[in-house]
């Protein structure tokens, strides 16, 4: 599949929404993951300019069929951030008619965030796939940063959101947070497989990728060795 793979981060402020003060204060990754051949991918996380990010999918060659969310937070997804109103999902859709993928968990806060109707997602479980091509995405739902927070695995890569960052993780102070859960969920990422190289929701560090055992041994937020360790250091 190596040839066939799609696969673009694009940095809020750098490589579209250049001269936006927020999306350069914030720095969000955005993805385009899809199969070449069949000339399709999906968007991760596409906010605020996604006409530019349309743009770079049709000069690629490609077609959006989908959009995976990894959680509803407006700078992911589009809506009211600090004062300010962020195009999201809701403007693409306008251009684009394709399903927006959620974990079940987060349907009622994306819909209250997105501006999104029910009958325009596509809701999800843990462990389900959503196919692009013959490409196969692997759903992995990590509750933690929120109540349905996901990370995207595909072709030995992982789309991490908000929960896992090569330096730290997601906060679990935000309304729908829960640090016991976000454990969990950093335990169920730290078992991928060797070389898994894990892509994140905000470059909040250099470089903007890392393999999974080089962020299980550099992170801090692998250095309690227990849950009650944890909650002793993370928890509210």
């Amino acid at each position: 599949m190596s040839d066939r793979l799609y696969f673009r981060q694009l940095l809020s402020g750098r490589d579209f929404a250049v001269g936006d003060p927020l999306a350069t204060q914030m720095v969000n990754f955005t993805y385009m993951i899809g199969d070449r051949e069949a000339g399709e991918c999906v968007l991760v996380d596409p906010a605020y300019a996604v006409n530019e990010l349309l743009d770079i999918v049709e000069a690629d060659g490609m077609k959006v069929v989908g959009v995976l969310a990894t959680h509803f937070h407006a700078d992911h997804i589009g809506g009211s951030l600090m004062g300010h109103q962020l195009e999201g999902v809701a403007t693409l859709l306008e251009r684009c008619s394709c399903p927006v993928h959620v974990q079940r968990d987060e349907t009622p806060w994306v819909l209250r965030t997105s501006g999104l109707g029910a009958d325009q997602l596509k809701e999800h479980d843990g462990g389900d796939v959503v196919q692009v091509g013959d490409l196969e995405i692997r759903l992995v739902h990590t509750p933690g940063h929120t109540p349905g927070s996901q990370c995207f695995y595909v072709a030995g890569a992982l789309v991490s959101g908000d929960t896992l960052f090569l330096d730290g993780c997601g906060r679990t102070d935000f309304p729908g947070s829960d640090p016991e859960a976000m454990y969990d969920s950093l335990q169920t990422l730290a078992s991928l497989p060797e070389g898994t190289v894990v892509f994140p929701g905000h470059r909040y560090s250099v470089p903007s990728s890392a393999t999974i055992e080089a962020i299980r041994e550099s992170n801090y937020v692998y250095r309690p060795k227990s849950k009650e360790q944890w909650l002793t250091m993370f928890g509210h």
